[in-house]
């Protein structure tokens, strides 16, 4: 058990790394994640979602249920930001049509699985993660196609159930389970042994999704071409840093901040993959922006989790830096 945690604990240390290693790799032999599709990666996926569940709390769900205000200011940035972000960049950048409808229809989607991991890896707040995802995905069949007809003039159906039900099996049912576990086994010795091996399985499990996201979809990733690549970047990243100086302006703690940057900024890009290969077939370039975005999301929320990582090291040793001054000049 001994090993297991040390192994998990360079892997939560070094996600990053790690992942953008799988990534790599991924690009140049694209069957190796080949298997992680369909029933497959919800089961990972599920997987993923389970040990995060596992270290939540009944206090946390009382924090969350205590300030459901947050939920909304989430799903009120979430819906405006990038929806409209898209919009400006396809304005400013010239985009073509067919990119400029991929790009709105990113920033139309809810967040996605992964940016519960990215929050759980870095230390946000993961009740406060599942709650704004769940919120985002709910008012996605509305929300979707009206803000994408609204910005684009283009007209999308989505499917109301298979998006709550989906959210349902991979995210809610899998948390509520881990949670319930950590309810009756908490005060477990062995249980909490047993969950410090959980980063890792986080982990090794968003590599494999990641690789899977890669496999499909990677070889659109330098054939995209420049201006679309810049585009992506520049939403993604506005994104990051428009949710968490939301998070800041309505003064919320640390672990909230980063969760909801996170959730802004990341997309559900796999589901604007989706949505733009099944109705936007006379606009294939907004299924190349759509996949392009669902591959880098992937890379940049690694990135940031490591950052926010950096950032706690750098401020532990500070904070024991100065402790130990404050214990020499007693």
């Amino acid at each position: 058990m001994k090993k297991l945690q040390a192994i998990s604990g360079f892997l939560a240390r070094q996600t990053s790394v790690f992942i953008i290693s799988v990534a790599v790799l991924t690009f140049f032999f694209p069957e190796l994640f080949r298997w992680v599709k369909g029933d497959m990666q919800t089961v990972v996926l599920g997987v993923i979602m389970l040990t995060m569940g596992m270290t939540l709390s009944t206090e946390d769900f009382k924090v969350l249920a205590a300030r459901p205000l947050d939920i909304f200011i989430g799903a009120c940035a979430q819906y405006t930001i990038m929806p409209f972000l898209a919009w400006a960049l396809v304005k400013i950048c010239h985009l073509p049509p067919g990119i400029a409808t991929g790009l709105i229809l990113v920033g139309c989607c809810p967040g996605g699985v992964s940016s519960n991991i990215i929050s759980f890896l870095c230390k946000g707040d993961l009740a406060f993660s599942v709650g704004m995802t769940t919120a985002s995905t709910l008012l996605a069949p509305v929300m979707t196609p009206l803000l994408v007809l609204h910005l684009s003039g283009e007209s999308i159906a989505v499917d109301a159930w298979g998006m709550f039900r989906s959210i349902l099996i991979v995210t809610i049912l899998p948390v509520a389970i881990g949670a319930a576990a950590n309810f009756r086994f908490g005060k477990s010795e062995s249980y909490h042994e047993l969950c410090k091996v959980m980063p890792g399985i986080s982990v090794i499990a968003f590599a494999c999704i990641v690789g899977s996201v890669i496999s499909y979809n990677g070889k659109h990733f330098f054939t995209s071409g420049l201006t679309i690549f810049g585009a992506i970047f520049l939403h993604n990243g506005l994104g990051y840093l428009l949710g968490y100086f939301v998070g800041s302006c309505t003064r919320m703690g640390t672990a909230k901040r980063r969760t909801i940057a996170i959730e802004v900024g990341m997309q559900n890009a796999g589901l604007a993959t989706n949505l733009a290969m099944k109705h936007f077939t006379n606009l294939p370039e907004a299924a190349v922006a759509a996949a392009v975005s669902c591959v880098w999301h992937s890379i940049s929320g690694t990135l940031l989790a490591g950052l926010f990582l950096l950032i706690d090291k750098i401020r532990s040793g500070h904070a024991k830096i100065n402790h130990k001054e404050e214990a020499c000049s007693r």
